[in-house]
């Protein structure tokens, strides 16, 4: 069914009960015919509110690990001696360690102490004592004879409790 324009007709305001020009009629949201001028938009406490759920957990979660200790190789002959000395200084550029840490040597090759090298490797390692960054100390039993440098290109040092 066709309608009307309604370009010279007029409509009562639901609201006020004034006379507008049909033309100018807006209906709100609850139903009321009003002038344009008098419209109200609903309130955005009615307007029902988008339900967002509780995010899910992960379906396959996987906490962070902790990473195994580790030797790390030590630089061609990091083992300082001197005569008649037992305090060994070892270096190991950005070691991490600190005083009283256990460090076990393996692989160390070369001869100091007058016999072979590998008193160095204690299965039960050594307490250090850190200088600094790069450089920690331990003491040895047997004092070198000759003061120098040894350990090979092969040394690591690690913790005591790795299994070879």
């Amino acid at each position: 069914m066709a309608y009307a324009r309604g370009k010279h007709a007029k409509f009562i305001s639901d609201r006020s009960g004034m006379e507008y020009p049909y033309t100018e009629m807006v209906i709100e949201w609850n139903g009321s015919r009003v002038h344009k001028s008098e419209y109200e938009p609903k309130a955005p406490q009615e307007q029902p509110q988008k339900y967002v759920p509780d995010p899910e957990p992960l379906q396959f979660p996987r906490p962070d690990r902790t990473e195994n200790a580790v030797a790390k190789m030590l630089p061609l002959n990091p083992f300082r001696f001197t005569a008649s000395s037992t305090t060994v200084t070892v270096f190991e550029p950005d070691h991490g360690r600190s005083s009283s840490d256990t460090v076990r040597f393996r692989d160390v090759r070369g001869s100091i102490f007058g016999a072979s090298i590998t008193e160095l490797e204690d299965s039960s390692g050594y307490s250090i004592t850190k200088t600094d960054d790069d450089f920690y100390t331990f003491t040895v039993t047997t004092a070198p004879g000759t003061t120098g440098n040894g350990g090979g290109g092969y040394a690591s040092a690690g913790p005591a409790t790795l299994s070879n």
